[in-house]
């Protein structure tokens, strides 16, 4: 079997999506710039070469080479937002750490429908950890209090002693 083929629709930079609709990209140094996702191939064409003018590419690299000034382009399509392939990477992570959250969210309320005993356990043991830190600081504080009370009485005393 061949290798399967974007269909391009006869214009520069246009492609068409599984969902019915039309992307719109544009190369520049090195970079694949995304422009879009549009409902006819017309409209992507158009972004195409709005950016391809914004970019000052010669007449002959757009789609439409008979629209006159930069203006009309910008007219015709408004400014995309530019899409980079790390913007492609990050949106993935992304997705894929949500994911992840949504599936733990899941497995926790499972859980806690199941486990409802664990859940009152759970209370109590941070209920209890809680208490041991609060303690813990209390004892802390008061030792503080005591070595600046006898480092104060020391000061007073070598101060006081000839």
């Amino acid at each position: 079997m061949p290798p399967r083929r974007w269909e391009t629709w006869g214009y520069r930079g246009v492609r068409a999506c599984h969902s019915g609709g039309f992307s719109a990209e544009i190369r520049f140094r090195g970079m694949r710039l995304g422009l879009g996702k549009f409902d006819s191939a017309n409209e992507a064409a158009r972004a195409y070469d709005a950016a391809a003018w914004r970019l000052w590419w010669p007449h002959r690299t757009l789609n439409f080479p008979n629209v006159p000034t930069r203006e009309r382009a910008q007219e015709l399509a408004p400014l995309p937002r530019l899409i980079v392939d790390e913007d492609c990477r990050n949106n993935r992570r992304r997705e894929h750490r949500l994911g992840i959250a949504e599936m733990d969210e899941e497995a926790m309320a499972l859980w806690r429908q199941r486990f409802l005993q664990d859940i009152i356990n759970e209370h109590e043991f941070y209920m209890q950890r809680r208490e041991k830190r609060r303690v813990k600081r209390a004892a802390y504080r008061e030792d503080k209090r005591t070595r600046k009370a006898d480092a104060q009485f020391n000061m007073r005393l070598g101060a006081a002693s000839p």
